[in-house]
């Protein structure tokens, strides 16, 4: 199993390195091809430029998916319950990932333009190949705790998005009447002196600046949109924290309850031990009167008789031979 995991977790990598190594002008091609256009009775020859992946990432992704589509196959034989299987997000991730290279593969070939459109498209969704990383949680305990913490804060990410959205809303309407009051009379509209044109670009400099970002591709140019500026950065630290130390107590407590569980020790075999043979000399015999106890009996009864009440104290009965 650890060999199987090893060798997932290898070609997970490599089929990541090679998607981004596919958009690097290092590995592309110019090719020039040459389609024929018949309408009626004229031909015409258009030459067109397209680009092409170098070959040899073309067969790692090959051999990748491969590998993938294997490991999918037996999983889903393997699988006791093959509902629960499809149900599950990862094994949806796995076929949605393998899915568009033989849907590729199989229509490189045609050469009608519906087949090229649908090939145009599968070439855009490659980027589904990237969700092949969420497939290291499997052997990751790290990242599995993150889903677990993702998954107990729903509320508290609802309520973050609530809150952003809500200040987002106000600072954008804010920001936009408060450079209007600040412009320039010749300018009422302060088309000529704002980057905020109309509230709708308001709040994409709202979110940058509730989320402390800070891009500075807009920014207020008066002083009463520099005191709106203000007010809605600090809105945003403030609103950020709130459900922050929720999200990050749950992380904290799956984190803690994941490493207990590695550290338990593994189970054993119980040993039962087998009936004494009838013939025995220890058969039907207690501890009371097993030759041990009563040789301590001799030496010191008391300890036998406090080691008794001791037992009785803590609910232990006296094991009888069988």
């Amino acid at each position: 199993s650890q060999v199987v995991a090893f060798a997932s977790l290898f070609f997970i990598l490599v089929s990541i390195t090679t998607f981004c190594l596919e958009t690097h002008e290092a590995f592309n091609i110019d090719v020039n091809v040459t389609e024929t256009l018949v309408v009626g009775n004229t031909t015409t020859i258009l030459l067109t430029h397209k680009v092409e992946t170098e070959p040899i990432l073309t067969y790692i992704e090959g051999v990748c998916v491969l590998w993938f589509t294997l490991e999918f196959l037996v999983r889903i034989i393997c699988c006791p319950d093959k509902l629960l299987f499809v149900k599950n997000l990862l094994n949806i991730i796995d076929f949605v990932a393998i899915l568009p290279f033989y849907l590729e593969v199989g229509l490189s070939g045609l050469s009608s333009k519906a087949a090229r459109d649908v090939l145009g498209f599968l070439r855009v969704v490659r980027f589904v190949r990237i969700l092949r990383i969420f497939k290291l949680t499997r052997h990751f305990v790290g990242l599995r705790v993150l889903g677990h913490t993702l998954r107990a804060s729903t509320n508290e990410f609802l309520l973050l998005i609530i809150f952003l959205a809500l200040g987002v809303l106000i600072f954008a309407t804010m920001i936009y009447y408060a450079e209007r009051i600040g412009a320039k009379t010749s300018d009422p509209r302060g088309s000529d002196q704002t980057h905020f044109k109309n509230i709708p670009i308001g709040f994409w400099w709202a979110v940058v600046t509730m989320t402390t970002l800070g891009y500075g591709d807009m920014y207020p140019k008066t002083w009463s949109g520099m005191v709106v500026g203000a007010l809605c950065a600090l809105a945003g630290v403030l609103t950020i924290a709130m459900p922050v130390p929720v999200i990050v107590n749950n992380f904290g407590m799956y984190y803690s309850l994941a490493m207990a569980k590695q550290k338990l020790p593994k189970k054993k075999k119980k040993h039962i031990p087998r009936p004494a043979p009838l013939d025995s000399p220890t058969y039907g015999k207690s501890e009371e009167n097993s030759p041990r106890n009563s040789t301590l009996s001799d030496t010191c009864p008391l300890a036998v008789e406090e080691g008794v009440a001791e037992r009785k104290r803590s609910g232990e009965t006296p094991k009888v031979g069988q």
